[in-house]
C-alpha cells in the first residue's frame, strides 16, 4: 500500500495515515484477543467492563497508532497476556521473548516476573521454558540483526545498544527525571482514571487475579528505579490493571441491588462519567500539544504560493522535531530539510537555510514570518449568575518561529506580501 502511494506521488502524510491505521488495527486486534480470553476465564460481565474501561481511557487509544517501539512491543504483550489466561504458557514466553529482543529490551522487566511466577507455581517445566526461550531468542536476534544492519549500513542489534545506553550507562536520565513514585502518583492515575481505585479493590475481592496482577505490578516497581520515566514505558501494564478493575466493577454491578452496594454502584457510575470527561479534556489538550507539525504545514502553504522553483532549505531544531514533526510531514522537492544538531544561534546567518523552525524569538539575519502556539495548561474558570465552567489556556508559549532569510530581498518581499 505504501509503495503504491509513493508510485502515485501522493503526499507523505497519506502514508502516515495508512501506517497508523495499520498499527492501530493490529493493536486493537490483540486487545480483542485478550478480552476474549478474559470472557472465557472470568465471564461476560468482566469482559464488558474491561471493554468499557479501555474505551473511556485516553492514553491507550492515543498511543495505539503511534509507530513507537513501545507500542510494537505492546501488541506482543497483549498476545502474551491472552495466551497466559488461555494456559498456552510457551506461547506466552515466545511473545515476551520476541518483544524483548526485537522491539523493547526493557520488556525483560516484565518477562522476568512472569517467567519466575510460572516457575514458582510449577505451571511450566524449567528446562522446557529455557529451551523455548533460547530458541526464540536466537531466531529473533538473527532476524533483527539482519534487517536493522541492512537499514543502518552497519552490524547492529538495536536493543542491545538501547540496553547499554539506558541501563549500563544510565544515560536515559539526560532526557529528564522523575521521583520514584511518579508512576503510581501521576502516570497511572491519569491513564487508568476510574480503573485505578477499582484495580486495588479487584485485587482484594478476587484471589484468582493475584498470579496475573503481582508480576505486572513488579514490572512497574522495577521500572520505577529508572530515573527517566514516561507513561509509554509502562503502558503494557494497563490491560492487566484494567482486568483487575473489571473484576471489581463486575462484583459491584452484580450486587447493585443490595443496600450497601447500591451506593457504591452509584459512585462507580459517577466515576465513569468523570473519567469520560477527563479523557475528553485530555483529547482536546493533546490536539494542540504538537504545534510544530501545524507550523510546517503553514510554511508549506506559504511556499507553495510562490513561483520560485529553487530549493527551499528548512532547518528543524530539536525542539521542533520533538513536538510533531516527522519525515511523514515533509513535502516533495524543491523542499529540502535539515535536522543538523549543535548549531549555535549566531551561526544560522552564515548557513544556507531559507527557513528556520526554531524556538528562539529572534535570530540575526532572519525575520519572523509567524509564530505557532501550543497548549500550555488548562484550568477551571468559575463565575456566578450564571455559573460558567470553562477550560482556558492559562499561558500561551511560543512554540515555533518561521523565518525567512532577509538576505534574499526579492523572496522576502514576495512572502511578506502573501501573508500580509
Amino acid at each position: 500500500m505504501v509503495l503504491i502511494m509513493q508510485f502515485l506521488h501522493l503526499p507523505k502524510l497519506y502514508t502516515l495515515l495508512v501506517v497508523r491505521l495499520v498499527l492501530g488495527s493490529i493493536l486493537l486486534s490483540t486487545l480483542r484477543f485478550f478480552h476474549l480470553q478474559v470472557r472465557r476465564k472470568f465471564g461476560n460481565v468482566v469482559e464488558a467492563f474491561f471493554i468499557l474501561l479501555t474505551a473511556v481511557q485516553f492514553h491507550v487509544l492515543f498511543y495505539c497508532t503511534r509507530p513507537l517501539p513501545n507500542i510494537l512491543a505492546f501488541s506482543l504483550v497483549n498476545m502474551a497476556y491472552a495466551f497466559w489466561l488461555k494456559g498456552s504458557l510457551l506461547a506466552t514466553l515466545r511473545c515476551l521473548t520476541f518483544a524483548t529482543i526485537v522491539f523493547r529490551c526493557d520488556m525483560l522487566l516484565l518477562f522476568g516476573p512472569i517467567g519466575l511466577g510460572l516457575l514458582l507455581m510449577r505451571s511450566i517445566s524449567f528446562w522446557e521454558s529455557v529451551k523455548c526461550c533460547i530458541t526464540t531468542a536466537v531466531l529473533c536476534i538473527g532476524l533483527t540483526s539482519i534487517i536493522d544492519s541492512i537499514m543502518w549500513q552497519r552490524l547492529v542489534w538495536p536493543e542491545l545498544e538501547v540496553f547499554w545506553f539506558n541501563t549500563v550507562l544510565n544515560r536515559s536520565s539526560e532526557w529528564g527525571t522523575h521521583s520514584y513514585h511518579w508512576y503510581f502518583t501521576s502516570a497511572l492515575p491519569r491513564s487508568l482514571l476510574v480503573a485505578y481505585p477499582l484495580c486495588l479493590l479487584g485485587v482484594l475481592l478476587d484471589r484468582r487475579i493475584w498470579p496475573y496482577f503481582f508480576p505486572v505490578l513488579s514490572f512497574v516497581l522495577f521500572y520505577s528505579k529508572l530515573a527517566h520515566k514516561e507513561l509509554r514505558f509502562i503502558i503494557s501494564a494497563i490491560p492487566m490493571f484494567n482486568l483487575c478493575a473489571s473484576i471489581a466493577a463486575s462484583r459491584i454491578y452484580n450486587n447493585r441491588r443490595k443496600s450497601m452496594w447500591r451506593w457504591i454502584y452509584i459512585v462507580m457510575l459517577g466515576a465513569f462519567l468523570v473519567s469520560l470527561g477527563c479523557s475528553a479534556v485530555t483529547f482536546m489538550a493533546s490536539f494542540d500539544n504538537y504545534p510544530s507539525a501545524n507550523a510546517l504545514k503553514a510554511l508549506h502553504q506559504i511556499g507553495s504560493n510562490s513561483n520560485d522553483t529553487s530549493d527551499k532549505w528548512v532547518h528543524i531544531d530539536n525542539f521542533a522535531a520533538m513536538n510533531g514533526i516527522s519525515r511523514f510531514c515533509e513535502d516533495n522537492p524543491p523542499w529540502r530539510y535539515s535536522k543538523e544538531e549543535g548549531i549555535d544561534v549566531s551561526e544560522y546567518q552564515h548557513r544556507n537555510f531559507t527557513y528556520l523552525l526554531n524556538e528562539h524569538p529572534k535570530i540575526e539575519g532572519y525575520r519572523c514570518l509567524f509564530a505557532e502556539y501550543g497548549f500550555s495548561r488548562a484550568h477551571y474558570k468559575i463565575g456566578f449568575r450564571p455559573i460558567q465552567l470553562g477550560f482556558l489556556v492559562q499561558r500561551r508559549r511560543e512554540r515555533r518561529w518561521k523565518v525567512d532569510n532577509v538576505t534574499d530581498e526579492d523572496k522576502r518581499r514576495r512572502l511578506l506580501n502573501q501573508i500580509s
